[in-house]
């Protein structure tokens, strides 16, 4: 084999990493077993001494090991679940009908299922991805599983038999979607086929154990009205933002992660006509749309070779040659927000796209900030006139304590004073205290007629004052904020 041949091999990886772990104790003592000659593989037999040592978790997680192996030298690890399962089957009755193994009946009844199950799907995780009320699986290590149910963390009884087993696991998810994971590439990201988001991480990245993080989607994406019905804005905010949507105005989604930046971008698109042409760009496909023209672009990774990456900013380029009507940019984080503020100045409005903020403010600095990573030598005040030209609104969303995603505050960009930014908020969340389980607050205008509804007006939609109203019953008219 030529020397390129045998560096473009996935590199196995390296078990030891794991030695001197908690959780590697019972597979060091199965390795142990097996350099000792107890369990003769080639044999295949089980000897007394080490049947009465070994139970159905190491037997399980050995014969799991060896059919790994199996479908590895087969190439077979990225091959359809049919085939997988038929192998699996085949392997499960040779292994009961030669090898001694010290199981009772239910055991080997169970073996079978199992071992599919391990292969094929996401073995002891199973049961939280298909749990509905599950919005995080977040795997710590082998017996450190925790979930998000309705905002709220909680640790799991889910328990891994140890970090071999949650590798192998790690490894199945990856090579089912095409990917790999190994000593020369020991982190992830991919998705899973039901839109689930997937990070892992493996040792020398993670020290301890491997990490494995799963952001669940709902197979039923969150409408406009459920974030109404469950208090993440209220009905004047909602009416304003996609009456603004619809009659194409440019929103930037800001907010910290796990804030609802996406739930709240998908919401939003529902407003978008039928009629238009729409391309998504996302890292990781996550939006779901009703809309009959809908292109989805996802970025690439380098394969094996570090060759064959494809940027977000490469395909905000390419999607200006797709004669867009509208583009979503699931989030900006670097050099492509220079072409997205290109793409709203020259044509493309009503275009929409997310950034990671702590508020509306720090998004407008983070949008200037990712501009110069695209490598040009703008100067600040130049950026800012390009950010205020393009972009007319900044929602800005957060998860309370409580676990409640909510939008705090909905501003307009009016322009520039100088060099700064104006911004006058026109919505945002106000508390009030707090009862046992909920923060108690509501949703206020502030009072601001903003300048956007003249233009709303202008295209045709309707926009009642009574949106903006703030507590004391007045509005008053545009006037920018620093």
């Amino acid at each position: 084999m030529s020397e390129a041949a045998e560096q473009s091999k996935p590199q196995r990886v390296d078990r030891s990493l794991f030695r001197g772990s908690r959780a590697a104790e019972v597979a060091t003592r199965v390795q142990r077993a097996s350099a000792d000659g107890s369990v003769q593989r080639g044999a295949g037999l089980v000897n007394e001494e080490s049947r009465a040592a070994t139970d159905y978790a190491s037997v399980k997680g050995s014969l799991q090991a060896r059919l790994l192996d199996q479908l590895s030298e087969r190439e077979m690890l990225g091959a359809g679940e049919e085939r997988i399962a038929a192998t699996v089957r085949e392997f499960a009755d040779e292994v009961l009908a030669e090898e001694d193994l010290p199981l009772n009946a239910q055991e080997r009844e169970q073996l079978a299922r199992d071992l599919l199950q391990e292969t094929v799907g996401l073995g002891p995780l199973a049961s939280l991805v298909l749990d509905p009320a599950v919005t995080d699986v977040l795997v710590n290590g082998p017996d450190n599983v925790f979930v998000e149910r309705y905002g709220q963390l909680e640790r799991s009884d889910v328990r891994f038999r140890d970090s071999e087993h949650l590798l192998r696991v790690i490894e199945r998810i990856a090579a089912g979607v095409g990917r790999r994971i190994d000593q020369a590439s020991p982190m992830a990201d991919f998705r899973l086929p039901d839109g689930s988001r997937v990070n892992a991480t493996i040792p020398p990245v993670s020290i301890d154990y491997p990490t494995l993080s799963i952001r669940r989607f709902g197979h039923r994406r969150l409408r406009g009205s459920d974030l109404l019905r469950y208090g993440s804005l209220d009905a004047p905010m909602l009416n304003f933002l996609h009456t603004a949507v619809r009659y194409r105005t440019n929103v930037v989604i800001s907010g910290g992660t796990g804030a609802g930046k996406s739930t709240l971008l998908g919401a939003l698109a529902e407003a978008i006509p039928p009629d238009e042409r729409i391309v998504t760009i996302e890292d990781t496909a996550e939006l779901q749309l009703d809309q009959p023209h809908v292109v989805r672009l996802e970025s690439r990774p380098s394969n094996t070779e570090g060759a064959g990456h494809i940027s977000i900013r490469q395909l905000v380029v390419n999607s200006l040659r797709m004669r867009p009507d509208r583009i979503l940019v699931g989030e900006v984080r670097s050099g492509e927000a220079l072409d997205m503020l290109q793409a709203m100045n020259t044509g493309h409005d009503g275009s929409l796209t997310t950034v990671h903020a702590n508020s509306p403010r720090d998004a407008l600095s983070r949008l200037e900030t990712m501009v110069l990573m695209a490598g040009t030598e703008l100067p600040s005040r130049a950026i800012r006139e390009q950010v205020t030209s393009a972009i007319q609104l900044l929602v800005h969303v957060s998860r309370g304590e409580d676990g409640v995603r909510r939008i705090e505050s909905i501003s307009e960009i009016t322009g520039l004073e100088g060099e700064t930014p104006l911004l006058q908020e026109i919505f945002r969340w106000r508390r009030s205290g707090r009862s046992e389980r909920r923060l108690e607050g509501r949703y206020v205008a502030t009072g601001i007629h903003p300048i956007l509804a003249e233009r709303l007006r202008d295209r045709g939609a309707e926009v009642p004052p009574v949106w903006f109203r703030g507590e004391d019953g007045v509005g008053e008219n545009g006037g920018g904020q620093a």
